[in-house]
């Protein structure tokens, strides 16, 4: 049978692992590609246009034999039936935004890339249940406004939010800014229509909170990148509106401090603070130098800053909230200085300034960048530990920030000043290293809200529990038994023939 599975001894500790047995993949040649054909409306294959076959931080270019681009969930059927058949390997493609190379195959038999932009209804909207139905091809800020016209609020918002499409948001379950309040992008499915490794569509896009029949396919398949089977379609939750909206920016002393902050907030503003963002002076520095159309809010940079947004309903008085709220931030010696947007521009620049320290990163060229999570308590001291274990490597300029509320920073280490990232190409892997380790031993995860992607398979066999890796190469194998649904991704093929 191919992709069985076997156990082996870890060398290290032993606990038992299981390895999947996989015969190698054939490409996607021109044999198969005219057998393809004759199952698929014209235009449904094409040339794989080099813009599919890259990525945003542009570390990897990826191969495919072809792109297919199905309008339907039984054209993506008969796609999956098609590469199982030949034993073809099939990477789902959204927006192209993932950090972690889920949608780049950059080796190995050439695959078929398999697009769904083509299938972009919003199919049904239900106001009464707060319910859209949506195709995975969607872009997310289209589902943001068809949530709109009727008068509701889809909460997921990240700053790709006009390239992402909601198929890959759900494969990666991707997280932003509004975790705190309404929670990952898993936490806003209520069904899925999705293709299954073997082409079976599972029909599930149910409209129900409570469903207690078995085993959840749907938290399945959410999170898995594309390696256990294609999304198609998405029963997604809708909010009412808030009817008030605001942000501050306040100055604190440290991260300690911004807790404290947070802590008092929540007691506050109860269920009413949509996002926390932590954000350093690095960071500001770095978009003064490259980015200085990007207004400053103070004329001295400080050490650290938080974003607050705030969003309320109906009746709320919300600038006397917030005013009691600084006060008794003043108060308690936790906020230093602070301003507070007085309209919707005000606030949409507090949102510009936040959104463009990932564009200035880029610009200043990082080494390594992290995207780690810790138990709240932890995070102050991870950032006390992390520069002192990283300074006996060399020295580097740190950019922290990120989501505080839910515990998600991006760590990301830089050349110091007058030095290009290309010559710290060999400290690569010990510096990711060094800050992974620290993440693991105080409690936390290597991989927040960007996912494993081809990135982080060797970090996720090295952090994750035994048990856990076991698990999740049982269930690839009994749902994917031939290895076609996104190979390389998550759980490394090259890593698993290598084991056995």
């Amino acid at each position: 049978m191919r992709g069985s599975c076997a156990p082996l001894e870890r060398v290290a500790g032993g606990a038992k692992i299981y390895v999947m047995n996989m015969d190698p993949l054939n490409p996607c040649d021109a044999g198969f590609l005219a057998g393809l054909e004759a199952l698929l409306p014209p235009d449904t294959l094409r040339p794989a246009d080099p813009r599919y076959l890259q990525e945003p931080r542009g570390r990897w270019h990826g191969q495919a034999g072809a792109v297919a681009l199905p309008r339907s969930v039984d054209e993506v059927a008969t796609l999956v039936r098609a590469c199982g058949a030949a034993s073809v390997g099939l990477v789902p493609y959204g927006g192209g935004t993932g950090l972690v190379g889920g949608q780049i195959a950059p080796a190995g038999p050439a695959p078929l890339l398999v697009s769904l932009e083509r299938m972009r209804a919003i199919r049904a909207v239900y106001p009464s249940e707060n319910v859209l139905i949506a195709e995975a091809g969607v872009i997310l800020a289209d589902v943001q406004a068809a949530a709109l016209a009727e008068d509701r609020l889809f909460p997921l918002s990240l700053a790709s939010e006009g390239s992402a499409r909601i198929g890959g948001l759900l494969a990666t379950n991707a997280g932003g800014v509004n975790v705190l309040r309404y929670g990952n992008a898993r936490d806003l499915v209520l069904g899925l229509e999705a293709v299954l490794p073997d082409g079976q569509i599972w029909h599930g896009l149910k409209r129900l909170r409570k469903d207690n029949t078995g085993y959840d396919l749907r938290h399945l398949l959410l999170g898995s990148e594309g390696t256990l089977g294609v999304i198609t379609a998405a029963s997604l939750r809708l909010f009412p509106r808030n009817r008030g909206e605001g942000a501050v920016l306040l100055v604190v002393d440290s991260p300690d401090a911004a807790l404290d902050l947070l802590a008092l907030a929540q007691a506050r503003l109860s269920g009413m603070i949509s996002a926390f963002e932590l954000i350093s002076g690095t960071g500001l520095a770095f978009l003064a130098q490259t980015m200085p159309q990007v207004r400053q809010p103070f004329a001295q940079l400080p050490a650290w800053m938080v974003l607050l947004d705030i969003g309320a309903p109906e009746g709320v008085d919300l600038a006397a909230l917030t005013e009691d709220l600084l006060s008794a931030a003043m108060e308690r010696g936790l906020v230093s200085d602070g301003l507070v947007a007085q309209n919707q521009t005000q606030r949409a620049e507090f949102w510009q300034l936040r959104e463009s320290i990932p564009e200035a990163n880029r610009h200043i060229g990082a080494i390594s960048s992290h995207d780690i999570s810790l138990p709240l308590s932890e995070l102050p001291r991870f950032i006390d530990h992390a520069g002192p274990d990283l300074a006996k490597l060399g020295d580097f300029r740190i950019n922290c920030f990120g989501h505080l509320g839910d515990g998600n920073l991006h760590y990301n280490v830089f050349p110091t000043t007058g030095r290009s990232r290309a010559e710290y190409e060999n400290q690569r892997d010990a510096i990711k290293t060094c800050v992974h380790d620290l993440v693991h031993r105080m409690g936390g995860s290597v991989s927040a809200e960007h996912g494993i992607g081809r990135l982080k398979t060797a970090d996720l066999a090295r952090y994750s529990d035994p048990a856990k890796l076991a698990a999740m190469r049982a269930i690839k194998t009994a749902l994917d038994p031939v290895g076609i649904m996104n190979p390389g991704a998550v759980l490394s093929r090259d890593q698993e023939m290598q084991s056995e």
